[in-house]
């Protein structure tokens, strides 16, 4: 792989995980006791964006990592996954 597909899947995958990971840690108004006015209760205390930012590199730079110690480190490929689908041809 290239730096530049490296570069792709990387920010690809870190989109993911900001999405996957973002409720994690996640306090509501409701959960503080201090919901402001004119806001539903389910709303964020606070945006925490910048937390949530460095768990997200932290953790796609280690999924990437994984990634390339097993394809180029251990020599896994698509090809050594069994085929589970029968061939009917």
């Amino acid at each position: 792989m290239s730096w530049v597909s490296v570069f792709a899947v990387y920010f690809i995958l870190w989109w993911i995980v900001l999405f996957a990971t973002l409720p994690f840690s996640l306090r509501t108004q409701d959960d503080e006791q201090d919901v402001t006015l004119g806001t539903v209760s389910s709303a964020p205390k606070g945006p925490h964006m910048l937390r949530a930012m460095l768990r997200t590199t932290i953790v796609s730079a280690l999924i990437l990592g994984a990634y390339y110690a097993v394809t180029r480190g251990l020599g896994v490929s698509f090809d050594d996954i069994p085929r589970i689908v029968p061939d009917f041809g």
